[in-house]
């Protein structure tokens, strides 16, 4: 990777840095909880995969990283990481949390069962606004975040899963075609 490109990587994943959490699994959960129509997704959801922050950040080529953990029925099940590429045009750097809701134990299993992709996106956030739209192989989804109390998508899981982001900070312009590789690594 470039030299610019992980400066802005490194710019973005030290955007959200501020008070320490005692918790930021938790944390991050309760933000979806009460942030628009993810808040419902917890009552049906069989399991879900947080990431308390992603940093992205691109010049001509992107990416993005984060660390999360999967619950089933609401019970810590294992870790899971998430990788992005991306190439178009873009520029700039952000910090998002993200949540990806499981309908049922087959999303859940098809997830935790190895190395799990899907992707194609096109994006443009600024501070803690954002809107997008994503699509691939788990499916299309479009929506936009007003930030910490508000996570929209289009309100309904494809192919058993749902993904919600809240932007947390940063500038980032893309019109960039990438996909996001996720692994699992049972507790």
């Amino acid at each position: 990777m470039n030299r610019r490109l992980l400066t802005t990587i490194a710019f973005a994943a030290l955007l959200p840095a501020g008070a320490a959490w005692a918790d930021e699994y938790q944390d991050t959960i309760e933000v979806f909880r009460k942030a628009g129509e993810s808040a419902g997704f917890f009552q049906h959801a069989h399991g879900y995969a947080v990431f308390p922050t992603v940093a992205k950040g691109g010049v001509g080529v992107g990416a993005a990283h984060g660390s999360g953990r999967v619950y089933e029925g609401g019970r810590y099940i294992g870790d899971t990481s998430m990788t992005q590429l991306s190439v178009g045009w873009q520029l700039g750097g952000q910090a998002y949390s993200q949540i990806v809701f499981f309908e049922d134990a087959r999303a859940l299993k098809e997830f935790t069962s190895g190395n799990f992709e899907f992707g194609a996106e096109a994006s443009a956030v600024a501070l803690t606004a954002g809107a997008g739209v994503q699509g691939g192989t788990a499916g299309v989804s479009a929506g936009v975040s007003g930030g910490r109390h508000d996570a929209k998508t289009v309100g309904r899981y494809f192919k058993g899963m749902a993904t919600f982001t809240v932007a947390k900070g940063g500038l980032m312009y893309q019109a960039a075609v990438g996909g996001q590789k996720f692994t699992f690594r049972p507790r």
